[in-house]
């Protein structure tokens, strides 16, 4: 029973020195930084963990105190975790974004269309106009370097608009890769509520950091109570018997033993129930038996212990 918490204290710290480890290892630059920036993020973690369980039986004075230094470490270690948490969104969505494939650019061969364009206007101009001399042979010879001149305009064209398809296709590659880079959840859900994904994203980091903080707190808290609890069963020691002398001047001292009275109902109650095996004799049990204070709860221990009555 003792035991129990700790089985979920402890992997819930070192899971939260685990991120502030991380987190402050991505922070950091050089080797020195790094060391001291995880160094500073595990004593936040175990101060935010450990402060509230060990100022609990403090005084006033004391617990305000660290109440407020756990307030500043619980702020610090939820960030530093949320910084880890952002990081690890954004490789993830890297690793989805390099997953998809973006199609290759086409490497247009040859002249530009406007180049052949110009061209081509220059021979039918050399075409049209008048010749002195062997105008047939000319005349052919620039109606055979116009249709290659066609040809190439075609050809340069289905490149050009290869190109275009290509390069639209790159485009809405561009948009999968970014939108795969934001997660699924997020994305949906900063839709939904119609706010920025990278909000989602803190907020959602700052939410799990906090759960996190909170679920090792209470779990250490619970810890201590119970073993403080099992150590006052083990540290019973017997109350004793007062014993009163009453003389007068005339007459020798004569010690008499005060007599004691009949149980209480609630011891006799406990020890009803223990003798009837419903009940072990620790405070905690006594306590929930009997539907008493803490207080009233080791009193009636401690009379079990020692016999005597209580008060």
């Amino acid at each position: 029973m003792m035991r129990s918490p700790v089985f979920l204290a402890v992997p819930a710290t070192l899971t939260a020195a685990s991120l502030s480890i991380l987190a402050g290892w991505q922070r950091g630059g050089w080797l020195p930084e790094r060391l001291l920036w995880v160094a500073i993020g595990v004593v936040l973690v175990v101060g935010a963990h450990l402060l509230p369980a060990l100022c609990r039986t403090r005084g006033l004075t004391i617990r305000c105190i660290g109440g407020a230094l756990w307030i500043c470490c619980m702020g610090a270690t939820c960030l530093g975790h949320c910084l880890f948490f952002l990081l690890a969104q954004q490789h993830a969505g890297e690793v989805r974004a390099d997953a998809l494939s973006v199609p290759h650019s086409v490497v247009t061969i040859g002249r530009s269309p406007t180049q052949i364009a110009e061209d081509r206007a220059s021979t039918v101009a050399d075409l049209t106009a008048r010749c002195s001399s062997d105008c047939v042979s000319k005349r052919a010879t620039l109606r055979a370097r116009l249709d290659a001149l066609d040809v190439e305009m075609g050809e340069a064209r289905r490149q050009e608009a290869q190109a275009d398809r290509t390069t639209a296709l790159q485009d809405r590659a561009e948009d999968r890769r970014d939108a795969m880079r934001a997660d699924p959840v997020t994305s949906r859900v900063a839709a939904l509520v119609g706010v920025p994904v990278t909000r989602v994203d803190l907020l959602t980091g700052l939410a799990f950091a906090a759960v996190l903080e909170g679920v090792a707190c209470f779990c250490w808290l619970l810890t201590f109570d119970t073993a403080t609890e099992h150590g006052i069963r083990f540290r019973d020691t017997p109350a004793p018997i007062s014993t009163v002398g009453y003389s007068t001047p005339a007459e020798p001292v004569t010690p008499t033993v005060t007599v004691r009275d009949e149980p209480s109902d609630d011891l006799t109650h406990v020890r009803e129930a223990i003798a009837a095996g419903r009940l072990r004799g620790t405070v905690a049990e006594i306590r929930k038996h009997l539907g008493c204070s803490q207080s009233r709860a080791m009193a009636v221990r401690r009379q079990l212990a020692t016999g005597a009555e209580i008060a």
